[in-house]
């Protein structure tokens, strides 16, 4: 099979015909073997009842109905578990990303080689308050992941078969698949610039709050791909740096104090009433804690099942 088209949906009924109709003749046109894997993200309105009357119709439509509302990550994530084709193309459902783009992001992945190629929506038709955040959190996200990407969240984009084989897409992730690529191994990543169009149907389903979520996974993400794997080199690190200033400067405290007693001269106050005191003790104390974060990790590590499951891509 030449392509799996992974389409996620909450609640867009009206668009669902239409678009089923553009991939149809997409396909047609340049006679690709497909499916197309509607993934029915807890829909509240008839948007099953038509991916049913659709699959009944033609026998390329599967579908997967989740009981509540997940979120895309997990929509994806299932609907790459169930992809056969060669090349999995996602595309969102509300009718913004163009079906006329697969047959170029097919040929970008069989025939340049591309692991996976991106979408940009170089001319958006969304408002200023969607486009200057979306700005921002890209520049972000491509100073964290080294890959120089416009739109890590276009819904738009093309994978090989392999490629989300071997990635897991969990909780909101779906905005860094480029970067989950990239920690698998997967690193000649493109990017194509693609039509965007004015939402038809409906209404966006994400508001503002996924700015800040998506700033806090993407720091997860950049942390577990660094130091999952090996977290005593950051606690462990940062926990010895804290607990050896705090020491240091504990015992330049006590050494004044000293001088000073065994000198003869005025006195120092009491070394629990100078601040610095307190401060080098906080420090020693967090230090060690952060130490032994780090070694309470490793522990968990050491027997995490997957610790030395590694991604082999030839064996002879």
């Amino acid at each position: 099979m030449d392509i799996s088209v992974v389409i996620p949906l909450f609640n867009e009924a009206e668009s669902l015909p239409e678009l089923y109709t553009w991939i149809q003749k997409v396909m047609r046109e340049n006679n690709f073997s497909y499916e197309v894997i509607f993934i029915d993200d807890g829909s509240t309105d008839s948007s099953w009842q038509v991916i049913e009357q659709l699959q009944a119709a033609s026998p390329e439509v599967r579908a997967v109905r989740f009981r509540r509302n997940y979120g895309k990550s997990p929509g994806l994530h299932c609907g790459f578990e169930r992809a056969q084709g060669d090349v999995i193309i996602t595309l969102d459902a509300d009718l913004q990303d163009s079906p006329d783009e697969i047959p170029e992001l097919y040929r970008m992945v069989t025939e340049e080689g591309y692991d996976l190629v991106s979408g940009w929506k170089k001319k958006r038709y969304d408002p200023l308050s969607k486009t200057i955040p979306t700005k921002l959190f890209n520049a972000t996200a491509r100073k964290f992941s080294g890959i120089y990407l416009h739109d890590f969240n276009c819904g738009l984009k093309a994978y090989k078969n392999i490629v989300v084989k071997n990635i897991e897409v969990y909780n909101d992730m779906h905005r860094y698949i480029p970067y989950l690529a990239k920690i698998a191994g997967f690193n000649k990543i493109g990017e194509k610039v693609v039509q965007h169009q004015a939402r038809k149907y409906g209404e966006t389903k994400f508001g503002l709050s996924r700015f800040a979520n998506g700033y806090l996974d993407l720091i997860t993400l950049w942390f577990t791909s660094k130091f999952g794997e090996k977290p005593m080199h950051f606690f462990g690190l940062l926990g010895s740096t804290m607990f050896f200033i705090g020491l240091v400067a504990l015992v330049v405290l006590l050494t004044a104090k000293l001088a000073s007693m065994f000198s003869g001269g005025q006195l120092l106050p009491l070394v629990t009433s100078s601040p610095y005191f307190y401060i080098s003790l906080t420090a020693m104390i967090l230090g060690t804690q952060l130490f032994l974060a780090g070694f309470i990790g490793e522990l968990i590590t050491r027997n995490a099942s997957g610790r030395n499951k590694y991604k082999i891509e030839l064996e002879i």
